[in-house]
């Protein structure tokens, strides 16, 4: 049986407030996990940094290992927004300056890049996290319509995971060709998933039923990085364009 590591801290400590963050979610995030960019920064921007504002200061010191990693799941989600609302309209990340390794945002009262925040997330050993981080591409996991919270961190991360993975234009399962075309997630963080079985055992826990078996082939797709935008930003955003900007941003 697949198992993951789950904090057995007491839960009474004291804890973040992501009301606010569910809130925005639920408003500017569509059913499909597209962001309406444009809305969110017409009248949503200073809401969001009012959450952001509590994400910068130090975190209670009390805080237990859910609750850490649902803040820092909503940390890493918010600030891509944030950085994406200030740039909008524009059609990748991979556009902006410096988009993962700047450390330029504000968490726990200390200077943080987005690669930093997954680092902190990939050291608490679930590669669970891998299915709920959005980058702002539009091949990312589903951008969940509500914040992580400590008291159930444990089950959206499992519930986040298989949505991934029923997601046709995310993962495909072909099981009369003994095949999985899978996220790139899979392969760059190959690593992550081999304390616990491997991808194949993950994708064994959290594909849809009788869809996939140990023994199937594996192939990653490629990886759209148009923008998560709900409108037409992003559509065209092709492999070469984001080979040019890959190379830019090194």
């Amino acid at each position: 049986m697949l198992g993951y590591a789950v904090s057995c801290a007491a839960t009474s400590g004291q804890d973040l407030d992501h009301s606010a963050w569910s809130a925005i979610l639920q408003q500017y995030v569509t059913v499909n996990s597209r962001v309406d960019y444009a809305a969110l920064k017409a009248d949503g921007s200073a809401r969001l940094d009012a959450y952001l504002e509590q994400i910068a200061r130090p975190w209670p010191a009390t805080l237990d290992e859910n609750a850490r990693k649902a803040a820092l799941i909503n940390a890493y989600n918010a600030l891509t927004i944030r950085w994406m609302v200030s740039h909008f309209p524009v059609k990748s990340i991979w556009r902006t300056k410096g988009p993962f390794r700047v450390a330029r945002h504000q968490v726990n009262g200390g200077s943080e890049s987005l690669d930093s925040v997954e680092k902190r997330l990939r050291d608490m050993g679930d590669p669970r996290i891998h299915g709920a981080l959005v980058c702002a591409a539009r091949s990312c996991p589903p951008l969940r319509r509500e914040a992580f919270t400590k008291e159930a961190v444990d089950g959206q991360l499992d519930d986040n995971f298989r949505v991934w993975l029923a997601d046709g234009s995310k993962n495909q399962f072909l099981p009369g060709k003994q095949l999985a075309k899978v996220s790139k997630v899979f392969d760059w963080y190959a690593a992550d998933f081999a304390p616990v079985g491997g991808v194949p055992a993950v994708l064994g826990k959290f594909a849809p039923p009788r869809m996939f078996a140990s023994t199937y082939k594996l192939e990653y797709l490629k990886y759209n990085w148009g923008l998560n935008d709900n409108g037409s930003v992003g559509d065209s955003y092709s492999g070469f364009e984001f080979y040019i900007d890959y190379v830019r941003n090194r």
